[in-house]
């Protein structure tokens, strides 16, 4: 637990921000990514902007019209539009249709798997794709939540009201549901694939050993878990969703059962964003207040990456080195630490 006075004025923790390269996208940004060094952030209307470590922006049109999701693997981003098209944005900054659903209905999810597989949903429906494969399709019994593929095989996660379905595409009559109550609206996989966690409508998540379907539940949240995050290994999941950072253990069998997570660097604001990074007990988190803090995951240390200026930050990424991290708030004001 972090023994951080949350009275602490920002002033009096160590700070980066003159480090920071300040980026103006102009427009609302709802997610960021990395293709290698070059954050994509991904903006809720029509453009992607492509920034380079040195702040140099370059907008690309890649839908006509809004951008519902996004996910990348660091070699392209793909991304749902309102207009049925999933499209596939790569390093070069070249855009393409990967796929269009035959009834033009809204791309509301996507998920890429490591070997290049892509999920889509549209409705009740998932959409898998693997490489040089035909399309397969699963119906669940509600609109889709979320998708997510499992670190180990073809399996793929769809979370839906009431539950989540893992779905083995190359295997016929392979479906499994994990019964919940309530509207389940993200999911993930834990990095060993020992565990599944959804985030709810309501304030909590709640979680399942893949093992033997043993539940999980993760609540006290004061509002709805919007951003998830596995820390370096999986020893953890950091959330948002709180004017704390709260991150769940995963070094047992047992997962985060009967144990108090951690609190990490309190503010008064809550938390809206959490991005760990990929290789070390690091974590960096963004607040409604446009607060953005690295925060060291032993102990709670805190520096200050941008401060408080009034606009919830949406967007939170590091490169797959960790030594890249982009941010965002909700008006697009932006930038760039190197770490």
């Amino acid at each position: 637990m972090s023994d951080f006075n949350p009275l602490k004025e920002q002033e009096s923790i160590v700070s980066v921000t003159d480090r920071v390269v300040g980026v103006t996208i102009g427009a609302a940004v709802s997610a960021v990514h990395f293709l290698g060094d070059k954050a994509a952030f991904v903006g809720a209307e029509e453009k992607v902007t492509l920034v380079d470590q040195a702040g140099s922006a370059s907008p690309v049109d890649v839908a006509f019209g809004g951008i519902l999701c996004s996910t990348s693997d660091g070699k392209r981003v793909v991304m749902g539009s309102d207009d049925g098209k999933v499209l596939v944005l790569d390093q070069s900054g070249a855009v393409s249709t990967f796929a269009t659903d035959a009834k033009r209905r809204w791309i509301d999810n996507v998920a890429l798997h490591p070997d290049g597989a892509v999920a889509w949903s549209a409705g009740k429906t998932a959409f898998v794709q693997a490489p040089k494969g035909e399309v397969k399709s699963f119906d669940v019994p509600t609109t889709v939540g979320g998708l997510a593929f499992a670190p180990k095989g073809m399996r793929l996660g769809i979370a839906h009201y009431n539950g989540v379905t893992l779905w083995f595409p190359n295997m016929a009559g392979s479906a499994e549901v994990l019964e919940w109550q309530g509207s389940h609206l993200g999911v993930t996989f834990s990095p060993d694939n020992k565990f599944i966690v959804t985030a709810m409508h309501e304030p909590a998540l709640h979680g399942w050993r893949l093992a033997d379907g043993k539940h999980m539940r993760m609540t006290g949240y004061p509002a709805r878990v919007r951003s998830i995050a596995w820390t370096a290994g999986g020893k953890g999941l950091a959330t948002s969703g709180a004017d704390t950072v709260i991150v769940w253990p995963f070094t047992t069998k047992d997962g985060p059962m009967g144990k108090e997570p951690a609190m990490l660097a309190p503010l008064q604001a809550k938390v809206t964003a959490v991005a760990c990074h990929p290789k070390q007990d690091i974590l960096a988190c963004g607040y409604s207040n446009g607060t953005v803090l690295m925060v060291r995951l032993v102990d709670g240390a805190e520096i200050l990456v941008r401060a408080n200026k009034g606009e919830p930050v949406t967007a939170l990424a590091w490169n797959a080195r960790g030594s890249l991290l982009a941010f965002a708030d909700q008006q697009g004001d932006a930038g760039l630490l190197a770490v």
